[in-house]
């Protein structure tokens, strides 16, 4: 279903300049408006706001697959040619992933590519690669 909607997620971090090197400078996401005690990003066309605060607690108990995720996070899907630009742009930061870049669910309905890593608060995330986005709901 085509869409004109943008995705608002509001989240804590502790400390606005390390959230600035790696939202801005890491994913390249630009900044927007701010404040002393919050920031917000352009998370790659969704509004990301980031609140100074004790960041959420996360635990590895999502089961996708053979693999633990951490649980709650966020994420994103991307074409997988920007995703692939992506992974690259977060190995050359040297991120420590979670979950390295990798394919899943070959040949199956949702064939995608992931990873997982966090920020420098803990915050998860997961960005996935699909080659065709209209197989993000393919069952």
């Amino acid at each position: 279903m085509p869409t004109t909607s943008i995705f608002h997620f509001a989240f804590n971090v502790t400390d606005l300049e390390s959230a600035r090197r790696f939202y801005g400078g890491v994913l390249g996401c630009r900044e927007g408006r701010s404040t002393t005690t919050w920031v917000d990003f352009d998370f790659f066309g969704h509004q990301i706001s980031l609140h100074l605060g004790k960041p959420f607690a996360t635990a590895a108990t999502g089961l996708v697959g053979d693999k633990l995720v951490p649980m709650p996070h966020f994420g994103l899907i991307l074409k997988l040619t920007e995703w692939k630009a992506l992974a690259a742009r977060l190995q050359e930061a040297a991120t420590e992933f979670v979950l390295m870049p990798q394919l899943r669910f070959e040949g199956q309905p949702g064939e995608q590519w992931t990873m997982f890593f966090l920020d420098p608060f803990g915050n998860p995330i997961e960005i996935k690669g699909f080659r065709d986005l209209d197989a993000v709901y393919a069952a």
